[in-house]
């Protein structure tokens, strides 16, 4: 009897299922939504909590150093303080994985300029976007706990909220949070707008971007969110670790760690507390961080009735009496130390669009949090109430069993405090890469800071050892100057130009037995005229070859010269016929000008000319340097915005470096003067050692001081750092007026750094920085690091990374130079498609 009942439910049973359909599970987003209403930047949830929203620019990673971040830390500290007590600040960090998108239309459409486009086109990179929002509970409102969340209910809006004066009295004080953290020169915050925060047809806003975690730049698209069996949000798989107990906290805690990767035996590097949660987390993931303002009178009033309960408890279990302790300990601080009461919680949400990626992701985001000694925590059950707390203006619907008491110093340590690398804005200026990912920026490390009063030259001083990139970055640099419509002038010593000279069309000057270097100062192009300059200038040429350092020379000499040149050049007036040069003018001086000084009078004594022409004779045709003052091609040099001058050949040459030195500097002074309205640039590379032994010290000093009236730069290029620690002239012309200090890999000098740093003027801050270059790159690209110094106040390390064209075009290597123009040969010497051809078949 009792099997046949049995058998009869289970019939009946299963005929009510047909009958009747299990329910729909599914809920409708928009009967659970908790936001009811945005205006005017204000975020109205379904329980009455109010939110102003910022949009906040943080420092960029790695240009920090210790002090840095205790700053930071404390103006963080500084502005909550002033927030009252029940207010929750939600600072929401995103951390996007994006691709860099080349710009094929507009920019540089040179050669080089389209190869790093291609180069560089879609390499990834984590966008970074800090959200902050300040949140006032509505008054007499319940907490919000796993249980009881307004994701599981639907309240109408609480008659509380409509009062004017608290209103005005919340928006104060955010006003005066946002002054607090701007005033510590580090972070600037924006208000939201409502179009930020809901949206338009045309772009997703933050509401929909956290509800459905997608960036602003993905395609609009509504997706499911589910979480049984697995979190899922249409295709991303998700995942949430949490900071949400005493237990998972760190023994000890900061506003920086030390990152081991770029640290020295004498250096400790700094990276913000919980940078690993941040920018070093390589995954698509959002950082939250909850900070609930407590009353600290209530607070420690209650704290005071717990402790008595333990007290009174303590005799009958060790747990009581360790909690009696530690609350003790906690009230004494919070006491002694004024310390501000809060409750905090953080998690990290992160995600992919690959299942088997998951277990990746969970790997990375357990591996961040246990680097700043952390617990990592999985969330699963809390999850749902955890997320949806993290929706823009629903802070307050934070579960109160999710949040830890601490004190507002210690909250703030896991702020992240970071942003990655950000562009200038600037028109002018090279291409650099983030040192994380090697993302290319535009930096500008001359007119932009100028402006802003950091530097007050555009000087450079550039300082690298052998292979460590130095020929690379400055053929780069030069580049870019050209790009800008630059003129430059380059005194080189090893042949690194070359390849940049002929691809950009420039005069190169090189001293060969079968081809000397050839230079024509008397020739007068057609935009340039014989001013008073251009006489004193060939002045001081005729009386640097006639006469020796030595040697002086009378005003009537001055004035003998003076009038030779005024005569030479209104006979070349009268007779176009007569070709401008050093041959000419010494004819010229033979006959017409010895008629003159007989007709005159001239003695001997006044005025030697016999002994001149018998000087100058090896440069007159025939002579042993007849090739240096008449040539007949390259003559426009005021107007050639590239011109390279190699002078390896005769560095050491007595009479051939001081002449052509000398006149380079000239060439290069009447461009200064005489070219208006564009940059000037000046590039000594080891020649300035050579330069500085042949008298030429108190030009240096010269240029470097006068060179910035005229929109110039001067840059010195060294490896020898004995020579500059050695040089006074280098410490007092060179260093002490550039403003801008480039080093590159100096590790090896690490034991001797404390000389170089004392030379340089650099900070602490800046030695932690130089010796962190190359410290730990990535092996898989072929990139190298270097630290830039503006004005001792803004420094940070950069990665330069050529395309394979520029790095053909730039490379210093003697076979691989020789390979080029092999290539080049066979294409009438067009570096271009010599190195198109040899990419190809490479």
């Amino acid at each position: 009897m009792f099997v046949l009942l049995i058998i009869i439910l289970i019939v009946l049973s299963a005929v009510v299922l047909q009958i009747a359909p299990p329910r729909d599970k599914r809920v409708s987003l928009e009967k659970c939504f908790p936001i009811y209403k945005v205006k005017d930047g204000n975020i109205l949830s379904r329980d009455g909590d109010i939110t102003i929203g910022l949009k906040v620019f943080l420092p960029e990673i790695f240009t920090l150093n210790t002090a840095d971040y205790e700053n930071i830390h404390a103006t963080w500290i500084k502005a909550m303080k002033v927030l009252p007590s029940g207010t929750i600040v939600h600072k929401q960090d995103w951390f996007v994985e994006s691709s860099y998108k080349a710009d094929f239309e507009g920019g540089d459409q040179s050669f080089l300029g389209r190869s790093s486009e291609r180069f560089y086109n879609e390499r990834p990179y984590l966008n970074h976007y800090c959200y902050l929002f300040i949140t006032r509970r509505c008054p007499g409102r319940r907490p919000s706990t796993s249980v009881v969340s307004n994701l599981l209910r639907r309240t109408a809006i609480a008659p509380e909220i409509v009062d004017e004066r608290s209103l005005s009295d919340f928006s104060d004080r955010v006003s005066q949070f946002q002054r607090l953290i701007s005033d510590g020169g580090f972070i600037r915050s924006e208000l939201l707008t409502d179009e930020e925060i809901t949206g338009n047809a045309e772009k997703r806003g933050l509401l929909e971007q956290c509800l459905f975690l997608q960036s602003e730049s993905n395609q609009n698209e509504l997706t499911d969110i589910s979480f049984k069996p697995e979190w899922r949000i249409g295709e991303k798989f998700c995942q949430m670790f949490s900071i949400a107990g005493v237990d998972d906290l760190p023994s000890l805690c900061g506003p920086r760690i030390t990152y081991d990767r770029y640290s020295t035996d004498h250096t400790k590097y700094s990276v913000g507390f919980s940078s690993p949660a941040n920018l070093l987390l390589s995954c698509n993931h959002i950082y939250n961080q909850f900070i609930v303002i407590q009353d600290t009178v209530t607070t420690l009033k209650n704290l005071e009735a717990k402790r008595r309960r333990l007290q009174s408890l303590a005799n009958y279990s060790r747990e009581n009496m360790i909690s009696r302790d530690a609350t003790n300990d906690y009230l004494n601080e919070s006491l002694s130390q004024q310390r501000q009461p809060v409750s905090a919680h953080f998690n990290i949400i992160a995600w992919t669009a690959d299942w088997n990626d998951t277990k990746e992701v969970r790997n990375k985001c357990s591996a961040a949090f246990s680097q700043m000694d952390a617990v990592p925590r999985q969330e699963v059950v809390g999850a749902p109430q955890l997320y949806w707390a993290s929706l823009p203006g629903n802070a307050g619907a934070i579960p109160g069993n999710e949040l830890f008491s601490t004190f507002l110093e210690q909250a703030c340590c896991f702020l992240n405090f970071e942003t990655n690398y950000q562009s200038s804005v600037s028109p002018f200026g090279l291409r650099l890469g983030d040192r994380v990912s090697g993302r290319p920026l535009h930096v500008d490390i001359s007119d932009e800071f100028m402006k802003k009063g950091v530097i007050t030259n555009r000087n450079k001083i550039v300082i690298g050892g052998s292979g460590s990139g130095k020929s690379m970055f400055m053929n780069s640099l030069i580049r870019s100057y050209q790009v800008h419509g630059a003129h430059s002038v380059i005194l080189d010593v090893g042949g690194s130009y070359v390849g940049l000279c002929n691809l950009l069309g420039g005069y190169y000057f090189s001293y060969t037995e079968d081809n000397p270097i050839q230079f024509n100062p008397f020739y007068i192009g057609s935009d340039d005229t014989l001013d008073i300059e251009k006489r004193e200038s060939l002045k001081t040429l005729l009386i640097g070859l006639w006469k020796r350092e030595t040697e002086t020379f009378n005003r009537s000499e001055y004035v003998a010269i003076s009038n030779a040149l005024q005569l030479y050049y209104s006979k070349l007036s009268d007779n176009p016929s007569i070709f401008p040069c050093f041959d000419t003018f010494y004819e010229f001086l033979q006959v017409d000008y010895m008629e003159v000084l007989e007709n005159e009078r001239v003695q001997g004594k006044d005025f030697d000319i016999t002994n001149m022409l018998y000087v100058l004779k090896p440069y007159y045709k025939g002579g042993e340097f007849s090739f240096l003052l008449n040539a007949r091609g390259n003559l426009d040099l005021l107007n050639q915005r590239l011109v390279v001058v190699e002078l390896d050949n005769i560095k050491d040459h007595p009479i051939l470096f001081p002449v052509v030195t000398l006149l380079v500097m000239e060439m290069f002074i009447s461009k200064m003067r005489k070219v208006k309205g564009v940059r000037k640039v000046i590039v000594i590379e080891e020649a300035w050692k050579a330069i500085m032994r042949s008298g030429m010290a108190e030009f240096m000093k010269y240029l470097y001081k006068t060179v910035r009236k005229h929109f110039g730069e001067a840059i010195t290029v060294t490896q020898e750092l004995s020579d500059l620690i050695s040089s006074p002239i280098v410490k007092d012309a060179i260093i002490s007026n550039a403003d801008c200090k480039i080093l590159l890999d100096l590790r090896k000098f690490t034991n001797k750094f404390s000389d170089i740093q004392n030379l340089l003027g650099l900070s602490d801050k800046g030695k932690e920085l130089v010796l962190s270059v190359n410290r730990s790159n990535d092996p898989a690209r072929r990139y190298r690091e270097l630290f830039i110094d503006l004005g001792g106040q803004v420094m940070k390390v950069y990665r330069y990374e050529p395309s394979p064209e520029e790095y053909w075009a730039f490379t210093t290597e003697e076979s691989e130079k020789v390979k080029v123009l092999s290539y080049a040969s066979k294409f009438g010497g067009d570096i271009e498609r010599g190195i198109k051809a040899l990419l190809r078949d490479l």
